[in-house]
């Protein structure tokens, strides 16, 4: 064994997982919603000998010697974003978009500080405040709901819970809500009880970045923290986006406050994927994503499932059981969807009365598929396929049936020809 072999003769089992997971994405349809297929040239970025590199502190200010290469990629990630999204300022060093809020949090506010989100359960995120998470346990939180009524946020509501409770910041964006956010209705509230507005915009960040939704930098929020790899496809990691009277205060709490050394491989991928995200045909994907989404939707509600609230506006959708399926659980769905090759994943919905291992509904989405070329037709046979299976998750044959079409569409599409 010498330095210079490769990984199949160092290590062939992890080789082999390595080979069946690629093997697995080319031949499933990826419909989790927080998940994508980046390009070759951002998994080239990613594993390339940036990875060997420590460049702690930022670009020009380097704690280490040899940083050159590590400030021009960072800089290209830095500038190409400020361009994407107008960003006044940005940091790129995030290692996922819940550090990142970590950055934002540690930024501005001190131990105890009280921060007003969405519920989990209705949509938001582990980092916007749940008891098990850092957030909840470093920071005084209430969160606000859904409508029961319509499965949108109630912004008088959220109006009127701000007065009470006074929070120190106001936080917008989720991981299951399929609708866009008034920024600046948000931005408004914050500002009537002397809150910052923090937007999280981690499933959106490329519809963002493509042009097909709000961008809260527009609308007054004062960070917008995001993910890198869902619909931007820019690689694992996080940003985080601020006016520039808060960049001295985030760039400090990122580094020291919150990490250590950047991982500039991710970095180097961010810089890509950005770049690809300044083309035309990135703004037609972008559009592409929401287009299939809204057709998704519709098949799903003309073969009588419910979704939360009704549709999407963006790359998601909700799917609550209870009404069409009540016997399935979220996690009967994924495990029968699974079955064909479709992977979706079980899902809280507003008024959850099951575990969050079981759940009463599933969340779909569209980057994955739309990344690999499916268009209004193949969305309309695979929401098709979905209502056929979830209506029949005991029929063998029927499954075999659509295990068969899922695999001439992964044919027909794949991810890297």
């Amino acid at each position: 064994m010498t330095f210079e072999d490769s990984l199949e003769e160092v290590d062939p089992t992890v080789a082999e997982a390595i080979d069946n997971e690629r093997e697995r994405q080319e031949s499933t349809l990826d419909m989790i919603a927080s998940e994508n297929h980046v390009s070759k040239a951002v998994l080239e970025a990613q594993g390339s000998a940036m990875t060997n590199k420590y460049a702690e502190g930022y670009p020009g200010e380097r704690y280490y010697g040899g940083c050159k290469y590590m400030d021009e990629v960072e800089n290209l990630a830095i500038d190409r974003a400020k361009e994407l999204f107008g960003a006044e300022h940005v940091n790129v060093q995030p290692h996922s978009g819940t550090q990142a809020n970590m950055g934002v949090y540690f930024s501005v506010l001190d131990h105890g500080d009280k921060i007003l989100s969405l519920s989990l359960s209705h949509g938001g995120h582990l980092s916007h405040g749940h008891k098990v998470n850092f957030s909840g346990k470093f920071y005084e939180v209430e969160q606000y709901e859904v409508d029961p009524e319509t499965g949108r946020v109630d912004y008088d509501e959220i109006a009127a819970h701000a007065e009470e409770f006074d929070p120190d910041m106001v936080v917008s964006g989720a991981s299951a809500y399929p609708r866009e956010f008034d920024y600046a209705r948000l931005t408004e509230i914050a500002d009537s009880v002397d809150a910052y507005h923090m937007a999280d915009i981690a499933h959106i960040t490329g519809l963002v970045a493509g042009g097909v939704h709000r961008n809260p930098i527009d609308d007054g929020a004062d960070f917008v923290t995001g993910s890198t790899h869902k619909t931007i496809r820019a690689g694992r990691g996080g940003m985080i986006m601020c006016k520039e009277e808060y960049a001295d205060a985030v760039d400090s709490a990122v580094f020291p406050g919150a990490q250590g050394g950047p991982l500039m491989h991710n970095v180097a991928g961010k810089a890509v994927g950005f770049g690809e995200a300044l083309t035309d045909e990135f703004q037609d994907h972008a559009q592409q994503i929401v287009d299939n989404a809204k057709v998704l939707a519709d098949v799903f509600s003309e073969n009588g499932l419910s979704l939360v609230s009704g549709g999407t506006d963006k790359h998601l959708m909700l799917v609550d059981l209870r009404e069409s399926h009540d016997d399935l659980t979220g996690l009967d769905a994924e495990e029968a969807l699974e079955d064909v090759g479709v992977i979706v994943n079980k899902n809280t919905v507003p008024g959850e009365t099951r575990s969050p291992q079981v759940t009463s509904g599933i969340r779909v989405g569209t980057p994955g598929i739309t990344t690999r070329g499916f268009e209004e037709e193949q969305i309309e046979t695979i929401g098709q396929l979905i209502v056929d299976v979830l209506n029949n998750p005991a029929d063998e044959e029927l499954k075999s049936e659509a295990a068969e079409e899922v695999q001439r569409l992964c044919d027909d599409f794949p991810i890297y020809a």
